[in-house]
């Protein structure tokens, strides 16, 4: 087969093309015979003198051309043609040895642009945007737009276009990870009611959001006092489906009624005091200051809570978990870091952080239980519950298995599976086993101390639940109240939270 090429662009052509398909000129028509020949003496003419002003043509005649860069210099005829991938490899090496050697060689054209305005012509004519032209384009631009002696090729390396790519996405990830970048201190948001709160004390990050103290801002008020949480999260985080369950389920005259029937002195709901958006990144929420957290008094050493402190804890969610399950969501996220005390009123308890609330039961209708109907071990592992790992949504027993395991770890400080978190697989493993086993997980939790009996009938009690069985709260609550009797303590006890 006859192979030409173009003399403008140096597309391989096939025999009988009059127009070369790539830059569209009318091409030189010669015999067959005349074709190798041709090639070999513009091979000849390009090696002399790679500015040429002519180029022959198979008929005798010359078509004129203008001096070209390096860039633009026809690709030599090849006699015995390498793949494209062998002339790839070639230019690489060949780049580095003509970097070296630039200075010490200014003279000899053929030795800077025998490889490189090939592999450029090639890379534009395949990918024309892509990052390999551009890095060939610097290259040769380095090297110098003309073979005059008088002017050297620069040395330095060019940049990477992967590292260019690296920068760009650096700042893309800068740039989500400003949606929970805390403000400045002292700065003043707007809520939908036009009530303007100013952030007076920076207190906790976390994965679901950032917690300053805030107060009422009035002109001249330069209190530092606050009476209120200000909650801030992405636009378009959890923190959303926070506000929705507080909106709906959490709304002051409901809370009130419900805890009249129920004759109790307290429930530990949090009310939603005002909400809104700050630049278009930012979802925040007004809370009361309901004290401090749970998790930032037993802190992080494996500290642990006596059992008549942590019963007492434990009985007063259970009437926020009860309320909670009657409006037809369950909490989904029982943790310290949710638990609040009030350390001027130890007899309150409230339980915050409805970020990953769930309607179980909307309209009265129970979801059916579904595996991988939801991102699997969403939400803190150590204390998910085992319907949470599997990826099915969360129902009233999977709030009270989620309380129980807060239960053993508050009083011995650790769980069987506290080493584990970072494989959630493992975790989910393990509670499984323990599931029909609770007096081995209470074993493994006291290790020589003495299990606690009125966790172990709790745990028995959850641990049997069907996924849509409606759980006998009155019955839990009991059990607990019975055992703070015999430690000589009641649940309207102020807490005691001395660590031991």
């Amino acid at each position: 087969m006859i192979v030409r090429f173009c003399p403008h662009c140096g597309t391989k052509i096939e025999a009988g093309f009059k127009f070369c398909p790539s830059c569209g000129v009318m091409l030189p028509q010669q015999d067959p015979e005349e074709t190798v020949t041709d090639s070999i003496s513009q091979m000849a003419v390009s090696h002399a003198s790679p500015y040429s002003a002519s180029c022959s043509t198979g008929q005798g005649s010359h078509i004129d051309l203008l001096p070209r860069s390096p860039l633009c210099t026809p690709p030599r005829k090849r006699v015995m043609f390498a793949s494209i991938k062998e002339e790839e490899e070639k230019h690489v090496t060949e780049s580095s040895v003509v970097s070296k050697s630039a200075s010490a060689d200014q003279s000899s054209p053929l030795s800077v642009t025998s490889r490189s305005p090939l592999r450029a012509s090639r890379c534009a004519r395949k990918r024309p945007g892509s990052s390999r032209v551009k890095e060939k384009d610097v290259h040769s631009s380095e090297l110098g737009p003309s073979p005059s002696p008088s002017i050297s090729p620069s040395p330095s390396p060019s940049p990477s276009p992967r590292s260019k790519a690296q920068a760009k996405g650096k700042g893309k990830r800068a740039r989500r990870m400003s949606g929970i970048e805390p403000l400045s201190e002292n700065e003043v948001l707007t809520d939908t009611s036009n009530k303007k709160w100013r952030l007076a004390k920076l207190l906790e990050q976390s994965n679901c959001g950032i917690l300053y103290g805030a107060v009422l801002y009035t002109s001249g008020a330069c209190s530092e006092d606050y009476k209120y949480i200000l909650k801030l999260a992405a636009k378009d985080g959890k923190i959303f489906n926070e506000q929705n369950f507080l909106q709906r389920a959490a709304k002051p005259a409901a809370v009130d009624k419900w805890r009249k029937h129920h004759k109790l002195d307290f429930l530990g709901i949090p009310t939603c005091v005002g909400f809104g958006l700050h630049a278009d990144t930012y979802r925040f929420l007004i809370l009361p200051n309901m004290g401090v957290t749970l998790q930032s008094i037993v802190g992080e050493n494996g500290a642990s809570l006596s059992e008549r402190a942590v019963l007492q804890v434990a009985c007063r969610i259970l009437d926020v978990l009860e309320y909670i399950h009657d409006s037809e969501y369950v909490h989904a996220d029982i943790r310290a870091e949710n638990v609040y005390v009030d350390p001027t009123d130890l007899k309150q308890v409230h339980l915050a952080g409805y970020c990953y609330a769930f309607r179980y039961s909307p309209s009265g209708n129970h979801v059916e239980y579904r595996e991988l109907s939801r991102t699997p071990h969403e939400g803190a592992v150590e204390f998910l519950s085992i319907d949470s790992h599997k990826g099915a949504g969360p129902s009233r027993r999977s709030d009270l298995q989620s309380l129980g395991y807060c239960m053993l770890k508050w009083m011995c400080g650790s769980l069987p599976w506290s080493d584990q978190i970072d494989n959630p697989s493992t975790v989910m493993a393990e509670k499984e086993r323990y599931k029909t086993d609770v007096k081995g997980l209470l074993e493994q939790g006291f290790g020589k101390r003495k299990t606690s009996a009125a966790l172990r009938a709790y745990l028995d009690q959850v641990m049997a639940l069907g996924y849509n069985e409606n759980p006998n709260y009155e019955e839990l609550r009991n059990r607990i109240k019975d055992a703070l009797q015999k430690l000589g303590a009641s649940v309207q006890d102020p807490i005691d939270v001395t660590l031991i």
